[in-house]
Formats: C-alpha cells, sequence, structure tokens
C-alpha cells in the first residue's frame, strides 16, 4: 500500500510529464500553470487510495486520476471569475493574470482534457466510469448555480446549505474514491460505501474550508481570508450567525450585505468579531466533528482487511487538521 504522500507525489511526476503545450500557446499556457502549481491533489489521491486497496500497480490508474484534478482546477478557474478572485493557491488566478476571456476558454479546454484523459481507462470500465463522472459533472453545476443564488437570498437554511456543497464539493470527493473503486474491480457495495464515505468527508472538508476563509493564514490557505465575506457568500458561519444574532446584530448583517461600496477589511473584522461573540466556529467545529465520525461508519462496512483501509483513512484524518 501506498501513503498519500508517495501517492501525490506519483500524481505530480504524472502530471509534469503531460504533453498538453500545444498552439495556439495563449489556450494552453494557462492550463500548464494551473496544474503546475501543486496543492495537496487530494481528488486524485482520494482515486489512487481507492485503486490501491484492491491493486497494487497504480500506473494504469493514473490517467484517470489525474482527471479528477484537471476536472477539479477547470471549476477553480470559472470560480476565480464569478467570484474576481484575485489569489489562488497563494498565486495570481488565471483571471487576474490573463482575463477573464482566457479564462474561460482555457478551463473550458480543461473540461475536454479531464473526458480525454478518462477515455484511456479500459474499455470495458469506460460506460460506468463515464457514467458517474458526467453526473458528477452535472450535479457540481447545480451546486453552483445554488451557490449564486444564495448569494441574493435574504436566508437559506442550514439543510439548503448542506445540499448546496454536497453538489458543489461532495459529489467530485465521493465520484474520486467510487471511480477508482470502479476501475479495480471493487463489488457495487463497496463502491457505495467508499462513494458515502467520500461525500461525507466532502461536507466536512468545506464547512473547515468556511473556517479557513475567516480564521486560516493566508500563507497557509492560499487564499486572501475574508473572500467569501467580501462576496457575501453564505456560509455555514453566516448562516449559524443570523439564525442566533439579535434583531439589532441582524440588521447590522443586513446593512453590511447590502453595501456596494464598503471598505473590505473593515467588512472583514466586523463579521470575525461577529462570529467570535456568537460562537458559530464552535458549532462549526462540532458539524464537522460529527460529520467525520459518521465517515467512520462507511468505511468499516468496506469489505477489506483494516489494514487496506489504514492509509485512506489518516489521509482523511490528516484533512481534518489543516493549520487554522
Amino acid at each position: 500500500m501506498y501513503s498519500s504522500e508517495q501517492i501525490r507525489e506519483m500524481v505530480n511526476s504524472f502530471i509534469a510529464t503531460l504533453d498538453i503545450e500545444r498552439e495556439p500557446k495563449e489556450l494552453y499556457r494557462p492550463i500548464t500553470y494551473t496544474l503546475s502549481q501543486g496543492g495537496k491533489r487530494v481528488r486524485p489521491v482520494l482515486f489512487l487510495m481507492a485503486y490501491n486497496m484492491y491493486k497494487d500497480n497504480l500506473h494504469d490508474a493514473l490517467y484517470p486520476a489525474v482527471a479528477m484534478e484537471t476536472y477539479h482546477n477547470y471549476t477553480l478557474i470559472h470560480d476565480d471569475v464569478m467570484d474576481r478572485a484575485a489569489i489562488r493557491r497563494g498565486m495570481p488566478t488565471v483571471a487576474a493574470k490573463w482575463g477573464d476571456n482566457a479564462a474561460i476558454l482555457s478551463g473550458d479546454t480543461m473540461l475536454v482534457l479531464a473526458y480525454e484523459f478518462i477515455s484511456k481507462c479500459p474499455t470495458e470500465k469506460l460506460p460506468a466510469m463515464l457514467a458517474l463522472f458526467t453526473q458528477t459533472a452535472k450535479e457540481i453545476g447545480e451546486g453552483q448555480q445554488y451557490d449564486m443564488e444564495f448569494e441574493t437570498r435574504e436566508n437559506v437554511s442550514e439543510e439548503e446549505y448542506l445540499e448546496m456543497i454536497r453538489l458543489k464539493t461532495s459529489v467530485l470527493m465521493a465520484a474520486s474514491l467510487k471511480m477508482g473503486a470502479i476501475l479495480a474491480g471493487a463489488n457495487d457495495e463497496d463502491q457505495a460505501n467508499l462513494y458515502a464515505y467520500g461525500e461525507t468527508m466532502g461536507l466536512a472538508f468545506q464547512l473547515q474550508d468556511d473556517m479557513l476563509d475567516v480564521y486560516g493564514d493566508a500563507a497557509v490557505f492560499g487564499k486572501k481570508i475574508g473572500g467569501d465575506i467580501v462576496c457575501n457568500k453564505k456560509t455555514y458561519l453566516l448562516i449559524k450567525a443570523m439564525e442566533q444574532a439579535s434583531p439589532d446584530e441582524l440588521d447590522a448583517i443586513n446593512e453590511w450585505m447590502a453595501k456596494e461600496r464598503f471598505d473590505e477589511q473593515a467588512k472583514i473584522e466586523f463579521f470575525t468579531a461577529l462570529y467570535d461573540r456568537l460562537g458559530v466556529r464552535t458549532r462549526c467545529e462540532e458539524k464537522i466533528n460529527e460529520l467525520f465520525n459518521r465517515c467512520d461508519a462507511y468505511i468499516e462496512k468496506v469489505s477489506l482487511p483494516a489494514d487496506k483501509k489504514t492509509a485512506l483513512k489518516e489521509f482523511i484524518d490528516s484533512l481534518l487538521n489543516r493549520n487554522l
């Protein structure tokens, strides 16, 4: 069994060998720029860890695993256009560096590349792989639409928010695990439990991202702290704050969110102080821990010896302990 770090190094080495420098260079340069930035490579690592639970040789799984990373980065490029984000992973976003048009077109090309990489898996596995990947891509688009709609809605419930992040974030992690299992020939029950494991873990992962946006270290987080606050994102913290706020606090929240011109730092400081006062960080941490406990039940149902699951469980645990 490979460790998550060994698999990450394998993924990075494989990405470095990809021959995607074609003409016109201005189309492919942003793609190379994006894929070369590294990061945790969570989705391809999940794919290959699931595959490695059943098979030892990971070489045949590298292309479809990297398809998940390519697709994920395509969504980030487009998200940064919609959010007007200038920094991603501590570097200028594609939109900030090359402009919106280049970001949209290069992102679209990354989506096509993701399908191309998946198509390199064995023919007998291709229908199931493509069906799950296509369904996942549709769901992610649905989640992004909900996310945009929530920005202009006054009230979003916790249940609505969790469903939005399930679609926008969790399903790709879940699909990465299940597709690795499909490719490795796992039985249907194991595939379903690994999907549920990834889906639940993805919810916790996104809630942690919500906290990092407020309480994280920009150097570690790789993005500007407070970006969700500035953009009026309905995060878990904001939703819980609005549930608990006094009438005066709620008026202040709505006033800040209605402003078209404002001091960004002042807005970030207001909401951070509000979250501290209402204790919503603690509530968010409690929800994250609840979700991770649910994950354990799913991985225990996977019909493999305990030692085959250890590396994946350790990797998931490490995701919970990112520096805040």
